[in-house]
């Protein structure tokens, strides 16, 4: 079979423009409402999209005041949604600096379980610092210590869930003998961060392990993630910088020792969606319309850490305000690159540089027809800049309606996208195999647990 895209739906609550709540196309009063998630679910698995994907924090992110930005827990909201689906992958972001290792692998390793291999753990350290205050610390972890920690944590959960070996569970009933207590394995996980005694209290899960996934484009996050990371989301604005992450991660990856097409690459993609790009513009024009420059303006100051309030919204964003792009393989804060290029590229006024980054938050908006949006997919596929999308609908549940009945047609026809799911799991999905237990190729304690 010819390679083919891995597709994830996005899902944050009303959308992603930050005006979506405001958009008919959008149900705010509905995003507390388990049957509305259930139902982008099923819309999901029946366009045979790999997985649904939730982003989360551990603080009230963002201006309540202009936007509807309280979150659900994600693996509660995948828990009810993986009862009203049989094929679809569950991905739920958990930060490794505001949980423990222990109940985190029992919340994935119970998701896998009782969706029967479909769930996914997208791997954050967290970098909003009003997170600290609710989990009784004075100040948020600095960036290499987080990382630090996240690769001890990542260690001590793989191995919690390989604590029991595939065969554990006898069920000799006859002879009154439910599990081999030899076959489950403290871990003893002694590290300068953590400490942790394990087995787990559940069996190894379907899939071995979730699917490892990661976020963060930072030089750390990227020899994190070439070290473990299954699936990487990420956010691009040209195809040459996506190029350049791509190549970068999987020669990462080589480095240490794994098969880089073990590791998909997966770029934010936003669509505005239209029978013709004019059309398609103008609804993009549209959400911009609606949004309350009070807001960007304060989302802006955070990923920046710059203060603009003083600046006039209809004049040129002054140059080098965000510094410069710098060289995409050598990022410490990659967010902040993107917004330095838009505006060395594009000389924006402060309005329209808020309105550029309303739609995505960084990450890639294209307006156009969905001949349009399936051609620049398709590029990025097949010129080594993508594995995949993370689709990002600028509103929900109408901007992903209206992908997957007019964009997935166009990509299955050019024989780029599944027209049936072909595996039940994840991993499946996704092209990857089962995890060895390396408890079971020796009777003695694995090298490193």
């Amino acid at each position: 079979m010819n390679r083919q895209l891995s597709l994830n739906a996005f899902v944050y609550p009303a959308g992603h423009h930050e005006a979506a709540w405001r958009h008919p196309t959008s149900a705010p009063h509905r995003i507390y409402d388990v049957d509305y998630y259930r139902e982008i679910a099923r819309t999901a698995e029946a366009a045979t999209l790999d997985a649904v994907f939730f982003a989360d924090g551990p603080a009230l992110q963002g201006d309540v005041t202009y936007n509807a930005v309280g979150r659900l827990e994600p693996i509660t909201v995948l828990t009810a949604m993986a009862t009203a689906t049989e094929r679809l992958g569950l991905i739920a972001t958990a930060s490794t600096t505001y949980y423990e290792p222990y109940n985190l692998a029992r919340l994935f390793g119970s998701l896998d379980h009782l969706s029967r291999g479909r769930a996914g753990w997208n791997i954050v350290t967290t970098g909003n610092d009003a997170a600290a205050a609710n989990f009784g610390l004075d100040a948020h972890p600095d960036h290499a210590t987080r990382y630090e920690r996240a690769q001890e944590f990542v260690d001590a959960v793989v191995g919690l869930w390989n604590s029991w070996e595939d065969d554990a569970i006898l069920l000799d009933t006859a002879a009154g003998l439910y599990a081999d207590p030899s076959k489950i394995h403290e871990i003893d996980h002694r590290g300068v961060h953590l400490r942790v005694r394990g087995p787990l209290n559940q069996p190894r899960p379907p899939q071995g392990h979730p699917v490892l996934v990661q976020a963060g484009a930072s030089n750390d996050g990227r020899a994190f993630a070439g070290r473990n990371a299954e699936a990487i989301f990420t956010a691009h604005q040209r195809l040459a910088d996506a190029q350049a992450f791509h190549d970068d991660v999987r020669s990462r990856a080589r480095s240490f020792g794994r098969n880089p097409d073990d590791v998909k690459v997966l770029p934010g993609i936003s669509p505005f969606i239209a029978g013709t790009e004019e059309a398609a513009k103008a609804l993009e024009r549209e959400f911009d319309e609606l949004t309350v420059p009070a807001y960007g303006l304060r989302q802006l100051e955070k990923i920046t850490d710059r203060t603009l309030a003083h600046l006039d919204l209809d004049a040129p964003v002054p140059p080098g305000l965000f510094g410069d792009s710098g060289d995409v393989t050598d990022n410490q804060r990659s967010r902040l690159q993107v917004v330095a290029g838009i505006v060395e590229r594009e000389h924006p006024t402060l309005r329209r540089l808020l309105h550029r980054l309303a739609g995505a938050r960084g990450h890639r908006v294209v307006a156009g027809t969905p001949e349009q949006i399936a051609d620049t997919m398709q590029e990025w596929f097949t010129r080594g800049a993508a594995d995949g999308f993370n689709v990002m609908p600028p509103s929900y549940p109408g901007g992903l309606e209206v992908f997957v009945e007019t964009v997935v047609p166009i990509l299955r026809e050019r024989g780029l996208f599944r027209r049936e799911y072909t595996g039940r799991t994840l991993r499946e999905h996704l092209g990857l195999g089962h995890p060895a237990n390396p408890w079971s190729r020796s009777r003695t304690r694995p090298v490193g647990a």
